[in-house]
C-alpha cells in the first residue's frame, strides 16, 4: 500500500460484516473531514492455515473477482461517487496483521467492533482487539447501528 503520499491516510478493514460497513461509512466520513484518503482492506486466508481448526485445502482464490466483488460491495455501501475515491487492497494473510501492516503511517486505522467471525456475544471481535493492543497508529472501533 502506498505510505508515501502527503495527505492522512485512513485505512479501513472490510470483511463483509455489518460493523465492518459501519467503520467504512465512518473512514470515509473522516477522511472527507480531514481531506485524507481511505484505503480499505480485505484479507483473506486459507482455513487451518494457522491453526489447527481444518486442514489447509488447496482452494483457487480468482483475486480478480475478489477485488471485483470487493468494488461492487463498497458501492453498494457507500455509493458509487464516495467508492470511487476508496482504493481497494485485497491481501492474503492473518486478518490482524495484515491491518496492522497496511497501517504503518496512517492517520488512524477503522475496524469493526465484530466480524464474520466468532462469538456474536463476544464484545470485541478478535481482530479488533489484537489491532487496538499493536497498533502504532490511532485505532478507531465502530460498532455497527444493529448491534
Amino acid at each position: 500500500m502506498d505510505k508515501d503520499v502527503s495527505e492522512p491516510r485512513v485505512v479501513v478493514g472490510v470483511d463483509g460484516s455489518t460493523s465492518s460497513y459501519a467503520a467504512l461509512r465512518w473512514a470515509v466520513r473522516y477522511a472527507g473531514l480531514v481531506g485524507g484518503t481511505v484505503d480499505a482492506v480485505a484479507v483473506w486466508e486459507l482455513a487451518g492455515l494457522y491453526g489447527w481448526s481444518a486442514p489447509a485445502v488447496d482452494v483457487d482464490v480468482d483475486e480478480d473477482d475478489a477485488r471485483q466483488r470487493m468494488r461492487q460491495e463498497l458501492t453498494d455501501v457507500l455509493g458509487a461517487d464516495a467508492a470511487g475515491s476508496v482504493r481497494t487492497h485485497v491481501v492474503h494473510g492473518n486478518p490482524a496483521d495484515v491491518l496492522l501492516r497496511a497501517a504503518e503511517g496512517a492517520e488512524v486505522l477503522v475496524v469493526g467492533s465484530r466480524g464474520r467471525g466468532g462469538f456474536a456475544r463476544a464484545l470485541l471481535g478478535s481482530v479488533s482487539q489484537h489491532v487496538s493492543q499493536h497498533a502504532n497508529c490511532p485505532v478507531v472501533i465502530v460498532r455497527s447501528e444493529t448491534s
